[in-house]
């Protein structure tokens, strides 16, 4: 009786592991393959046909002629693999010094600039690894990008505005800037000059 049990048990696991653990995972890689190709395959954007990085993963610019992503919580920055926050406390010591170093340096890099500087510029989301940033942290950084190239200020905020994702649906999320495609579109803008 108790052989018979542990046969049908183990035929059963060898049922289930097939059909689980390989044909629905085939299966749902062919179909989103041929329905969500660009999702299926990481959201890659490219450059002259060579990737350059992910629509969903944030990357560090630390050029002034470029846009600067959303802090990043991971070690290293923007490490897709050990995504988390950071832990610190809102009303921590620690994090006050990590908001305030990070001010610094936006001040340091454009000192002229004195307008308040938008939250998302100073702390990083829940995952460490946001790709986004809002529309009015890339309008602050504008004048400082626009300097670093020489670039009319008034051509980098219409480049930033023609960048801008609106809510999903009108009320899913927040209107947003991919700053990588953004800093993809401020090369060849310079460029065609």
């Amino acid at each position: 009786m108790l052989g018979r049990i542990v046969k049908q048990s183990a035929i059963m696991l060898g049922i289930a592991t097939l059909l689980l653990g390989i044909v629905y995972p085939l299966v749902m890689t062919g179909v989103s393959q041929v329905i969500f190709p660009y999702q299926a395959n990481g959201s890659m954007i490219q450059r002259d046909g060579t990737p350059v990085g992910s629509a969903l993963i944030g990357q560090e610019f630390t050029s002034d002629s470029y846009f600067w992503s959303r802090p990043s919580a991971t070690t290293p920055p923007y490490n897709a693999a050990s995504s988390s926050g950071s832990n610190l406390s809102p009303a921590g010591q620690a994090f006050a010094d990590l908001v305030a170093q990070r001010a610094a340096r936006l001040r340091a890099a454009d000192p002229l600039h004195r307008k308040e500087i938008p939250v998302d510029l100073l702390t990083a989301s829940a995952s460490g690894l946001d790709p986004d940033i809002t529309p009015a942290a890339a309008l602050y950084e504008a004048p400082r990008v626009a300097a670093a190239r020489k670039l009319p200020e008034s051509s980098v905020k219409e480049l930033v505005l023609a960048h801008v994702t609106e809510r999903t649906l009108g009320i899913l999320g927040e209107a947003r800037v991919n700053v990588l495609e953004l800093n993809l579109a401020l090369d060849k803008l310079d460029s065609s000059r």
